[in-house]
């Protein structure tokens, strides 16, 4: 119970009801070493009888950033992106700071409103996988250190990303060797990085038919599905440009009554948990996900803390795991 009905409970309020100062309830709170024990007792006893919380926003503009960063995905409901802020949690919490998980829905006016509001919380730094190609200058010019994630920030900033091009090959020559030669590519819009550097991988193994969705997600995956089936020459193989896609290129196939993979074989992209879990075990490329988080968070934590850091450009090789859903042709 507090004092108060409505409202937050004041500093002024702990230190009336303790008998001591503003500045010692302050110090109790930010700096307890700095008072007696006795003092902070009953200090403490106040808080906790009046249900006080410090205002963090407060000491913000005091300490100049807080102790949260943000990630700012393309979705974070792709199990994809929540592993990459999971491995970004296990660094950024054992330095006792707190991740804030946004999506920008793949809609740059979205990602331009969350951009406005990191820099009003003056969060301690941002790791972003950017829908607008503008997003890392606005983070540049704010002051605000920022890691590209699962893209490349073009000399401009620190990123961690993938050989996507690498991977795209590796799925449709995957295909190839299983025997097929029409071969469609179901991708999200071609001008996010990732899907072009997708797309032009596979088209180095084969040429592909391509079809691109707005969302990268089940539905458009569904949708793409759908037209797939009204193609003159319907494709024997189908690469997807994420797992979620392959998902629902799948759920449209089988509402066909067309056999994965003897009608026609599936292969996605990011090895998402659910893709050996499907009904058809998916073919995917694996990113490391976790250890894009892990290595984007220490890069944004070296680079807030440090007066002179040069910026670094990981990139990790991709890896095809084969399953059910592209074995070769009888």
């Amino acid at each position: 119970m507090t004092t108060k009905e409505h409202g937050r409970v004041s500093i002024k309020e702990v230190a009336e009801r303790a008998g001591v100062s503003i500045g010692t309830v302050s110090n109790v709170v930010n700096r307890p070493d700095r008072v007696a024990a006795s003092t902070r007792d009953r200090v403490q006893a106040a808080i906790d009888a009046l249900g006080y919380v410090r205002s963090e926003s407060a000491r913000h503009l005091r300490a100049g950033s807080s102790r949260m960063i943000a990630m700012l995905a393309l979705d974070m409901t792709n199990p994809f992106f929540a592993e990459v802020a999971h491995g970004a949690e296990e660094i950024a919490t054992a330095r006792g700071l707190g991740v804030m998980q946004c999506s920008s829905g793949q809609d740059a006016e979205v990602e331009s409103l969350y951009l406005s509001l990191f820099a009003e919380q003056r969060v301690r730094g941002v790791l972003i996988a950017p829908a607008a190609a503008g997003s890392v200058e606005v983070l540049a010019r704010q002051g605000i250190p920022h890691v590209v994630v699962d893209g490349s920030a073009d000399g401009a900033a620190c990123s961690v990303s993938v050989d996507d091009v690498l991977g795209g090959e590796l799925a449709v020559g995957h295909l190839v060797g299983a025997g097929h030669d029409r071969i469609a590519c179901v991708t999200g819009p071609l001008h996010l990085p990732q899907c072009r550097d997708r797309r032009l991988g596979g088209a180095r193994a084969a040429e592909l038919a391509v079809l691109e969705v707005p969302t990268m997600d089940v539905a458009g995956g569904r949708d793409a599905g759908s037209r797939l089936l009204g193609m003159p020459d319907r494709p024997s193989a189908v690469f997807c440009a994420n797992d979620l896609l392959a998902l629902g290129v799948l759920q449209a196939l089988f509402a066909a009554g067309l056999r994965v993979p003897d009608d026609i074989a599936l292969v996605g992209y990011d090895d998402i948990e659910f893709a050996s879990a499907a009904a058809v075990p998916l073919t995917s490329v694996r990113r490391p996900a976790r250890r894009l988080g892990r290595t984007a968070a220490d890069l944004l934590l070296r680079e807030s803390g440090e007066t002179d850091h040069s910026h670094e450009h990981v990139v990790y090789q991709p890896e095809l795991v084969v399953r059910r859903s592209s074995l070769p042709l009888r």
